[in-house]
This record gives structure tokens, sequence and C-alpha cells, in this order.
């Protein structure tokens, strides 16, 4: 899988842009806040219809402008496929496959696999769960459409049961309504539970190899579930703590509020680990995450890396690159220097400086 081509029109700070893309590597650099990033956020935007930024779709207009529209040429088996997105500032975006309205925008999932990398991804370890439940939820939407749906079922449920609980403060009357939001709750986060199991155990047959060569086989890594329903069926877990529920107003069990544990041999990485173990247990991680999906879509998916290698030592560093060969990659870096030290292959570069790209080879 490789994007062709990539056009914006009023996105962040490009008026027009057009770029014909390498099925190799791609480098984008040039000083910070000139742009660099906000191509990759468009690439990301049309793979999975959200900001890697959690930025709403008004702020990611032009400034002065009403529409900003992004349109990206996948090539999947020799087959291209158009992805075209409309955002607007005062209605929902719009989007299109080979000029096709599509009505919901789960149905472009699974169209683009990308892989996102930046410096933010190197504390995910040391982070709060929200952030490792983020990373897994959304690989398996890319990878799992069952899996977003019911996802999605999960999380409009705990909104109205939450919802419900702070209602039956002045409505008693509604606690008779709350069996029925648990059998579902239960019906959907169960599966979804399940399914993060088997997530990691796949993981976890790929990242112990790689944590061992980017640690010189020093190290040790594994990937546990971790459930907030204590290993017991989850609507037990639910009406074992329906009285605290109600008290606090909201659903205290069920796979939002679950976690991951990373272990090198039996010491938790999240709670006792160095900066540097952390780093390196993220970065053994998102690689992982790339072989991945190779495996389980059968092609590559595209890598996008952020300003990651500044953030890296040389020898975090090297392994990085020495394992990107076969994946078409968008970097970007304030500096050509770690690729010529590195005698790295660049097939394309590009240099950015506010909102104008220029291609230098």
């Amino acid at each position: 899988m490789i994007i062709k081509s990539l056009k914006l029109k009023n996105f962040r700070n490009y008026e027009l842009l057009s770029l014909d893309l390498n099925q190799a590597t791609n480098i984008f650099y040039g000083d910070n806040a000139q742009g660099k990033t906000n191509i990759l956020e468009a690439v990301y935007l049309c793979g999975t219809t959200k900001s890697h930024r959690g930025t709403k779709d008004r702020d990611m207009i032009r400034f002065g402008e009403e529409e900003s529209h992004i349109e990206v040429v996948v090539e999947k088996g020799n087959v291209p496929y158009q992805i075209d997105m409309h955002l607007k500032r005062n209605s929902p975006k719009g989007i299109a496959i080979d000029k096709v309205p599509i009505r919901r925008a789960s149905e472009l999932f699974g169209m683009l696999h990308l892989v996102f990398f930046s410096p933010e991804d190197l504390n995910i370890i040391k982070n709060g769960p929200a952030e490792r439940r983020h990373f897994i939820d959304l690989e398996l939407s890319q990878l799992d459409k069952v899996y977003l749906s019911h996802l999605s079922s999960y999380q409009r449920i705990v909104n109205q049961r939450n919802r419900l609980l702070k209602d039956m403060y002045d409505r008693k009357e509604l606690l008779d309504t709350l069996d029925i939001w648990d059998m579902q709750l239960a019906d959907y986060g169960q599966r979804i539970i399940e399914r993060r199991k088997q997530f990691v155990e796949e993981i976890n047959e790929i990242v112990q190899e790689i944590h061992s060569k980017l640690t010189g086989e020093k190290e040790t890594l594994r990937l546990s579930y971790e459930s907030s329903s204590a290993e017991i069926p989850l609507y037990d877990a639910i009406r074992r703590n329906r009285e605290r529920d109600i008290r606090m107003k909201s659903t205290s069990v069920g796979p939002h509020r679950d976690d991951i544990c990373f272990l090198s041999d039996t010491l938790d990485i999240r709670k006792y680990g160095s900066q540097g173990q952390q780093r390196t247990a993220a970065l053994s991680l998102k690689l992982s995450e790339i072989e991945l999906v190779k495996r389980v879509i059968h092609d590559t998916p595209v890598l996008l890396l952020d300003d990651v290698l500044s953030e890296l030592d040389k020898h975090r560093q090297n392994y990085l690159l020495d394992s990107i060969h076969e994946v078409q990659t968008l970097i970007t870096c304030t500096g050509l220097e770690e690729f010529v030290n590195h005698r790295f292959s660049v097939n394309k570069v590009f240099f950015v400086k506010n909102g104008i790209v220029t291609r230098e080879n």
C-alpha cells in the first residue's frame, strides 16, 4: 500500500499544495512551525477521519476560509483509490471514495492503513491509561470493522448510562431502566475486552524479538491486559459496582477503564522503569504495530514519522531507520544530518517554509 499523491486546498497554512510521493522514503524538512506536520495530519485525517492532534475540523481550515479540501490517491494491489475529504466550518465533514460520497465515516477505515509515530508516542508508557486505550482502539478500528462497530455502540451506551445515572438523582423511578443498559454495556464491553486481549497477544508475538534487539538482548518486554472488571464476567462486575456508580453518577467498570501493562521480566515499566526503558518500550511497540498490520492485511502500511529522530539516541535512530526500508515513509525533521550520517537511502526530499513546499532532488 502506498500513497501516490496528496493535494491540499485551504488546509492549515496551505492555500494550494500538490505533491507526488515516492513509494519509499519522503522527507519534509525545515524549521519548526512551517507546516511540515500539517502534511502528515492531512494524510492521517484521510485514513482515520480525525486529526492526530485531536483538533476540530473547523480549526484545520485555513484562516479566513469556509471550507478545506484534501485529496489522497492510494494504491493497493496496483489499484488506485481516491479519497476526498471536505472540512466545513459550520457543518459535518464530507468524505468520498472514488468520488462516491460515503454515508458513515466508519466506511473509510481500512482504505488507508497508517502507523503514526510522534515524540508524544514515546511517552505512551509513562502517561495515563487513556493514551494506551486510544492506541489499541485506533489500531483495532483500522484492522477490524466489527471491533469499530462494537466500540462505537459501547461508547454510546456508556454515555447514555452515565446520563441516566445523573438523572436518577432527581428521578428515582428511573432505576428500573438501569438493567437494560447494564445488559447492553456488558454485551458490547465483553466483546471489546476479548478482542483487545487477542490484539495484545498478537503484539506479544512480535514485540519480544524487536525489544530484545533494541536492548542488545539485555531486556525482555511483554504486554498484559488489565481489566477493570478484575477478570470476572463484566456483567457481574457491573452489578457489583452498581451502588457505587449510582453514588458517583458514572460507570466505573468496563473497557473504558482498562489498561495495558508493560513488563520487563517482573518490572512494571509504567511505574518503575527509567525514562530510557519507557521510551525503548514505546519504540518497540510502534515497530511491532507496523509488523502486525503487515500480517493482518498482507500488505504494508504507510508510516508517518513526525520529528521522532531528534528524540532518539544514535542506536535507536539507526534501528528505526533500518526497520522501515520496506514501508512507504513520510518523515518530518528540521535537518538532514540524521540521514546523511546514517547513509540512509533518501528517495524524495522536500523543503518546507511558510506553507510552501519545494522539492530538492
